[in-house]
């Protein structure tokens, strides 16, 4: 494995294990793919740090079972909005 690849994983791994953020938030804030964030926490970081490993893939597990919960919240909020665009409409 690449050096500069291992140091990645494992500023990834620390960086989610910290912050909870979600695999899309790690990917945007270093500028990689998700499945590079993937590959690098799932495969790499394995290798590499086995307690960053456990860490960061608890964080990763957490917030795939509650995504739907966050899609669902999101789909409510925007058909509210629809709503309320719906009666400001019809008032005017």
């Amino acid at each position: 494995m690449d050096d500069l690849v291992g140091r990645r994983a494992v500023e990834i791994g620390r960086y989610i294990a910290e912050t909870k953020c979600t695999v899309r938030q790690a990917a945007k804030k270093f500028g990689i793919s998700k499945s590079t964030v993937h590959k690098d926490i799932s495969e790499r970081l394995e290798e590499l740090d086995g307690d960053l490993y456990e860490q960061a893939e608890q964080v990763l597990q957490f917030n795939k079972a509650q995504r739907h919960i966050r899609g669902g919240n999101a789909t409510k909020k925007k058909y509210e909005q629809v709503r309320k665009i719906k009666s400001d409409t019809a008032e005017n």
